[in-house]
């Protein structure tokens, strides 16, 4: 993999001299107080302005000023017209775009495409301060307000929508967002590097336009430049049938060269000594390579040449290894540079160790911002996932190289929290990420991993090449605890429970000091079906975790519960897959009270196989075995009532469901039947729940941390004859990657430069 300039060898920029702000300027009256003129770059977030390193705004914002720029903020501006996007005056160098820390649709619609009733990154929590496909709007009003000046896109919702992709809410393919928002170049990924050097270069006045040589970048060409070769993407990976292969050494956009690799000549005698000419080629080098993908006009109106194009995608992913890809959108081509160089270790402590005042701009006054309170007082140690999830979108985004903080750099973090952030009670809620155990795990060889292609390094197995050393972060928490001032730390990002098993002493560490009662964990299924389409390890794994996690527990004299989230209707998953789920749920006492289906987030490899109904896990052609999908309304409440199987309102549709098929042995009042012969009175349910909000007999019980309320029936024993742990409230979390992590943890994505 090839060197980065380190972030902090840049030459400053010649307004370093007005030094730090204490908030970065929202109006005109902030920027005359800091004695600035103009803001040399202005950055429109569709979140409300968080001076804290969860929010991208604030990172992107902190990195830029360090680098010598004046940098101003419009959050949530009124999209209505341009005034908003003017209020700071005129960027002398660019507009900053994104939609926020989350994808604008997936922030405002629900998996069934319901409008939500609250936003958790606006004050007081209040919905309609953004609106749909954010990062496009706003980029259109930028350019409305000031047309020469360049506007670039980044966050979650431009890096995901980068290529053609399919649309959920439309239920069709878009174009890449490139181009509808008018943008001049799109940043994807982690944006550092990318928005630093572009800072730079446009600073030293080159044109926009020509930066067409940053990694982690997407822009509009309408040609091919000399010295590039092409390869057609199915050369690389066939989607139909078999044609005759051309030499990939070959320009494909040279006709006569093409023309000499197909041309027929006459039948040979194989056994004849002959002498043959080597036609001229130019030297291919991956550097000077891209590959063509099928058009936007081909992808949309064919799904299996759609998989094949997220297939292709997927495989560039790796820095060390990807190559440029380009799709043609109408008479222009939209480009996209291999992805951005990992940051190391002193980089990232340099990105998060800038002066931020970790808490929202006073404009804000008291209004509470959901999103802030809920990682106020978490830290965040690393970046990335190698985890593959296929509905998930943090690796697609953040890649999947871990990205580490040094120790000394989070201890001092976590004393800035105490020593800076009101209300601050000694408990820290979250020491995580995108992942809770992934801290410095990686590749044992540096080589291996440059060349690897692999899309997952736990899937269908952890990778025999994969250091699973757990050291560095038991090392951590044990330093963490013993700061003064720190009573607690909590561990509320995800788990990846099939790692940890790896590690006896690190579940041992973790069940021991940094569990509140209830530690969340995701086998998203047990049924090998759907979770193959998941690239999420069997259900053996939990079964292995969940016995060192109550071994441990009790060692510590501890009462502690598995939460563990499951996702209904993913692409793979049969009726019957579902109806063993629930069996799986009530033999282990779960019962889930909020569920939510898959939500398809634009180009994750799970939306693909929606889409189109084929595996771009593997091969894809047209002849290629089909993904079981569940699209219809009907189905996809079917599915979430079985995970709530306890729930008398879905019993109808269950009883009817289990009789067609076949399994009506399942319908009865004993203990080993999944579903009653009965059905309550209704009214008196729904007295029962209006008073109680659960039905009689039941209780309400705290969560871990997360401020959500986990209901325990109690109906049944509380422990049963062998001594097993009582019953426990499970909670499903939301399938798309992004915003599953919001809900399931405390600590996730808005961690990453927008």
């Amino acid at each position: 993999m090839q060197a980065a300039k380190p972030l902090f060898d840049y030459p400053k920029y010649w307004a370093e001299c007005f030094g730090p702000a204490p908030f970065l300027p929202m109006s005109r009256a902030e920027m005359d107080q800091l004695g600035w003129d103009s803001c040399d770059i202005i950055i429109v977030t569709g979140d409300a302005y968080v001076d804290h390193p969860s929010f991208g705004m604030a990172i992107i914002g902190r990195l830029l000023e360090a680098q010598g720029f004046r940098v101003g903020i419009i959050a949530q501006p009124d999209w209505q017209s341009k005034d908003d996007f003017m209020k700071l005056g005129q960027p002398n160098l660019f507009f900053g775009v994104a939609a926020g820390n989350m994808d604008s649709m997936i922030n405002r619609y629900t998996a069934d495409k319901k409008i939500r009733s609250d936003d958790a990154y606006t004050p007081g929590g209040l919905a309609g301060a953004r609106p749909d496909r954010a990062s496009l709007v706003y980029s259109q009003r930028c350019k409305e307000a000031y047309s020469e000046t360049p506007v670039i896109l980044g966050g979650i919702e431009a890096s995901l929508r980068r290529i053609a992709h399919y649309d959920y809410w439309q239920d069709k393919v878009r174009r890449s967002i490139l181009i509808d928002a008018t943008a001049d170049i799109l940043l994807y990924g982690n944006a550092e590097r990318a928005v630093v050097e572009i800072a730079q270069r446009l600073a030293f006045g080159e044109r926009i336009e020509n930066i067409t040589d940053v990694r982690g970048t997407a822009f509009i060409r309408r040609d091919t430049p000399q010295g590039w070769f092409e390869i057609d993407s199915t050369r690389i990976d066939r989607p139909g049938k078999i044609d005759k292969i051309i030499n990939p050494y070959v320009n494909t956009q040279d006709t006569a060269a093409c023309a000499i690799e197909q041309e027929k000549g006459p039948v040979e005698d194989a056994n004849e000594a002959k002498v043959v000419e080597l036609l001229p080629s130019p030297k291919m080098t991956r550097e000077k390579t891209v590959i063509r993908l099928p058009s936007f006009e081909k992808v949309r109106n064919d799904p299996v040449l759609y998989a094949h194009a997220n297939r292709v995608l997927h495989l560039e992913t790796n820095p060390g290894n990807a190559r440029a890809l380009v799709q043609k959108h109408g008479e222009v081509d939209v480009w996209f540079t291999p992805p951005p160089i990992p940051m190391t270790t002193e980089e990232m402590d340099y990105v998060f160790g800038m002066p931020y005042a970790r808490v929202p701009h006073p404009a804000y006054g008291k209004a509470r911002i959901p999103a802030y309170e809920m990682i106020r007082f978490s830290v965040n140690i690393m970046r990335g996932c190698f985890g593959g999830c296929t509905f998930c979108s943090i690796t697609e985004h953040e890649g999947r190289i871990i990205q580490n903080r040094s120790h000394e750099s989070i201890l001092n973090e976590i004393e800035e929290m105490r020593d800076k952030v009101p209300g601050f009670t000694g408990v820290v809620s979250d020491l995580g990420g995108p992942t809770a155990n992934m801290y410095r795990i990686a590749c044992k060889s540096t080589e291996i991993e440059k060349h690897c292609r692999k899309p997952s390094c736990v899937f269908p197995g952890i990778c025999e090449n994969l250091n699973t050393d757990h050291s560095s972060l038991i090392e951590l928490y044990r330093k963490a605890r013993a700061l003064p001032g720190v009573k607690k730390i909590l561990i509320a990002s995800g788990l990846r429970y099939d790692l940890a098993v790896e590690s006896p002493e690190y579940v041992k560490e973790l069940v021991t000091h940094h569990v509140g009662g209830y530690l969340k964990i995701a086998p998203e299924h047990t049924e090998r079906g759907p979770l193959d389409k998941m690239m999420k390890p069997g259900i053996g794994s939990y079964d292995r975790f969940k016995q060192m996690f109550e071994k441990y527990s009790k060692e510590a004299g501890k009462e502690q519960y598995l939460i563990p989230y499951f996702i209904a209707a993913h692409p793979g998953t049969t009726d019957e897959d579902m109806m063993n789920l629930a069996l799986w749920l009530k033999r282990n006492g779960f019962r889930a009270d909020q569920v939510q289906a898959f939500y398809p987030s634009p180009m994750a490899s799970a939306t693909a196989m929606y889409h189109s109904g084929k595996n771009p896990l593997r091969k894809v052609t047209y002849k290629s075995d089909g993904v079981t999908i569940v699209k219809s309304d009907q189905q996809r409440r079917l599915h979430k009532a079985f995970l709530r199987y306890h729930d008398p309102k879905g019993w109808p549709m269950l009883r009817e469901a289990l009789e067609r098929m076949g399994r009506a042995d399942l319908i009865g009042n004993g203990k080993h039947h999944l579903i009653p012969t009965y059905q309550p009175q209704t009214d008196e349910y729904q007295s029962a729940r209006r008073k109680n909000s659960t039905p009689s007999g039941s209780k309400k019980v705290a969560g871990n941390g997360g401020g959500r309320v986990l209901t325990q029936h109690t109906g049944l024993p509380p422990r049963a004859s062998d001594g097993s742990k009582p019953w426990n409230k499970v909670e499903e979390g939301k399938a798309s990657g992004y915003a599953k992590g919001k809900k399931r943890t405390t600590k996730r994505q808005p961690n990453l430069p927008r």
